[in-house]
Formats: C-alpha cells, structure tokens, sequence
C-alpha cells in the first residue's frame, strides 16, 4: 500500500489552522457551501455523462 495516500490527525488539524488563517472564521462557511454547489454540479455532470454514454 502506499502510505503517502494516508492522512493523520496531524496534518489535519495543521490544514485546517493554515484554512483557517488564509480564510478567516466569517468566510470558511462561505467557502465550504460553495464547494459543496460545485461538487454538487460535478456530480449531475458525471452522472449525465454517463446516462450518454448508456
């Protein structure tokens, strides 16, 4: 396995400090709901393609 792949509770909580330092408090909400919109249309996008491609 390749354990590169594996991220521990370390460099989480550093991620999210560097998050929330880059973003501040007020727009971390923001960010994240717009995230979520754009993973939502990624999604119906993929899984439009793929009733094409049927």
């Amino acid at each position: 396995m390749n354990h590169l792949l594996f991220i521990g509770v370390g460099q989480i909580v550093i991620i999210a400090l560097v998050v929330l330092l880059l973003f501040g408090g007020t727009k971390i909400p923001e960010l994240m709901k717009g995230l979520g919109k754009g993973y939502k249309i990624f999604k119906d996008e993929v899984d439009n393609i793929e009733k094409n491609i049927k």
